[in-house]
């Protein structure tokens, strides 16, 4: 039973590498996800928002997701995204995700454009349905991007109610109140209460009963450094490390958002090209050096990886 599996830790997003071109380069995606592993995710996550899913055509996500559950064979568990607007095509995706050995998918409540919303009977028959189709855990994606209030009884009625919905992903405004809510309300059935937003908010989530996080990519050591101990019931030792890597932090989540990754990554030699899918836009060069400067001060294994 899904409820019954209880994954905790740092399970960061991983980016999807391009080439120069702008092709997939899926030997980069292969030495991405091995880094990874190397510096200390306890879990990935592919193919979200953080990792450019919305430039990737239906078969070059495939691609990306066999590439990458083959090449880490097991030794951590991944997570797939596979939220779509549609209710049929998330649950095929989610399906074939759990086909080709994903321990469990992120979705987010189904959304188009600006204005194309759908109301709380309809998200929540969408859930279901998805539900239906697998019997992995299914993680919620509460977040700005979709433009979709989702209340925290809401949610812990879905975490009751639906068998596979076990995981929410909070990075909206306020979230730790919105964690501590939820948490209250759904009880046993809310298995997995994570942060997200890159950690920006981390050490008051964890203090709301956070035990996951899904951050960036680039630095999963650093985070390890404050989940680590806070979940060993050392907080004093975690608001230490929040305060440490807390420069970093904000520098991705404020100044470069999704490209901070690759950045570090093409930086330590990880990987070759850190640059996003047209018509996403580079780094700025006096950003790019910022975000290397924040990290050198920290010597995180991503600026040594590779060299």
């Amino acid at each position: 039973m899904a409820k019954a599996t209880a994954y905790r830790g740092v399970f960061p997003v991983v980016p999807t590498i391009f080439d120069a071109t702008g092709a997939l380069d899926l030997e980069g995606q292969k030495r991405c996800v091995d880094f990874m592993i190397d510096a200390g995710s306890e879990g990935l996550c592919i193919l979200a928002n953080f990792s450019e899913q919305f430039v990737l055509e239906d078969a070059e996500r495939e691609r990306v997701m066999q590439a990458v559950l083959a090449h880490v064979a097991g030794r951590v568990p991944v997570i797939v995204t596979t939220t779509h607007f549609s209710s049929a095509a998330c649950a095929e995706r989610s399906r074939r995700a759990q086909e080709s050995g994903a321990a469990m998918v992120m979705v987010m409540p189904p959304y188009h454009g600006a204005t194309i919303r759908v109301g709380e009977a309809a998200i929540f028959d969408f859930f279901r349905r998805v539900s239906e189709a697998i019997s992995i855990p299914i993680m919620i994606q509460d977040a700005p991007v979709a433009g979709t209030t989702l209340s925290a009884p809401f949610l812990a009625r879905m975490a009751r109610e639906i068998p596979n919905v076990a995981y929410f992903k909070i990075e909206v405004a306020q979230a730790a109140a919105k964690l501590r809510e939820l948490i209250a309300l759904g009880g046993e059935a809310v298995v997995g209460p994570w942060d997200g937003e890159e950690a920006i908010t981390l050490l008051a989530d964890l203090d709301a009963g956070a035990t996951g996080s899904m951050t960036g990519g680039g630095f999963p050591d650093g985070i390890r450094q404050i989940t680590d101990p806070y979940l060993a019931g050392d907080r004093e030792a975690a608001v230490a490390a929040y305060a440490k890597w807390l420069p970093l932090i904000n520098y991705e989540n404020r100044q470069c958002g999704l490209l901070a990754a690759k950045a570090l990554m093409e930086a330590g030699g990880v990987i070759r090209c850190g640059a996003p899918r047209h018509p996403l836009q580079p780094l700025h060069p006096a950003t790019r050096e910022g975000l290397l400067d924040a990290a050198r001060r920290l010597d995180p294994l991503v600026l040594r990886w590779g060299k």
